[in-house]
């Protein structure tokens, strides 16, 4: 079969084995995959968790068929359309556990369900598990014109909040924001960001901080943040060490947590897939939470698809169908 496969001269289509579903897998006939962020690391070589490294299929997001099914994989059955998150997805075929994924929506096409798995999965967990988001509250979203980001204040308004903001530097797609569930719009490479967020906020902070930026606003995001408010790190696009102000996180005794999927097991991941079904999953079928797509590339033309993503003009998911 045909898989994108890091290699000692980069990344390139090759030719390698058709894998076979064991226990609780199930082999994925894969129609389309989104891109995110993590798999430009592991293109050039980096590890992504206990992933990455020469031989590697790449990709992590995917929707499809159900081809096979391992022994022990229930839920599912040959001939399913489904849409799921997992290594090894940027190929004809990949395998997936069965607690990793969901029925594809009759009323979306591969593609749009292709988008979705990873931001449904890390933002409700961030938004409603973890961040505990209430009606009423507000919450700021760092890093929100990007797929997850998209997703995660959409979420927030589903759940009743009242405020929502959103960052973006790019002016363009600052002003998309609202499209998705923002009230206000701020930039990051502002300083004066903050100030707008209090001003929103009567001088309080906001309620719940969704940062997938950190690094560099990690001391603004102490000081946007409300006395006994919370902030979920999901990411780390501004770097991965910077000056932290531990009085100022002391003084507003704000809850500071940090996620992520490298370092959780498969019984964690399907309860949070499971949660996704038990609280959400009427809005996504209904399409009240979905993602723009912002180009569809072929699988030949793969790496354009990552040039295109490298550039960072795009808003929403790039997707390649297979």
């Amino acid at each position: 079969m045909k898989a994108y496969v890091y290699g000692p001269e980069g990344a390139r289509i090759s030719d390698v084995v058709q894998p076979k579903p064991k226990g609780t897998q199930v082999l994925v006939r894969v129609r389309a995959c989104g891109l995110n962020r993590a798999d430009t690391g592991m293109r050039k070589g980096h590890a992504h968790g206990a992933a990455g490294g020469a031989g590697t299929v790449l990709g992590m997001e995917w929707a499809g068929e159900v081809a096979e099914l391992g022994p022990d994989a229930k839920g599912v059955k040959v001939g399913d359309r489904i849409m799921g998150s997992g290594a090894a997805a940027f190929a004809e075929y990949t395998l997936a556990d069965h607690g990793r994924l969901f029925h594809a929506p009759s009323n979306m096409n591969f593609e749009e369900a292709a988008t979705l798995p990873v931001a449904l999965a890390t933002m409700h967990n961030a938004v409603v598990t973890i961040g505990g988001v209430q009606a009423g509250q507000s919450v700021l979203v760092q890093g929100a014109s990007s797929g997850v980001g998209l997703m995660a204040m959409q979420i927030a308004k589903l759940k009743g909040a009242k405020l929502v903001i959103g960052s973006s530097t790019d002016a363009y797609r600052r002003g998309r924001l609202k499209e998705f569930g923002a009230d206000l719009a701020v930039d990051s490479s502002d300083p004066k960001w903050v100030d707008e967020v209090l001003k929103a906020t009567n001088g309080e902070g906001v309620d719940l901080v969704i940062d997938q930026v950190s690094g560099k606003v990690a001391n603004q995001n102490l000081a946007a943040t409300s006395v006994k408010g919370r902030i979920v790190n999901v990411g780390r696009l501004g770097g991965t060490h910077a000056d932290f102000n531990f009085d100022l996180h002391a003084a507003r005794r704000i809850d500071y947590v940090g996620v992520t999927f490298r370092t959780r097991t498969i019984e964690e991941v399907r309860e949070i897939f499971a949660e996704v079904r038990n609280d959400i999953w009427g809005a996504v079928e209904s399409r009240k939470l979905q993602l723009p797509i912002d180009k569809v590339f072929a699988f030949d033309d793969i790496d354009r698809a990552f040039e295109h993503m490298e550039a960072n003009k795009h808003l929403g998911k790039i997707v390649v169908r297979v």
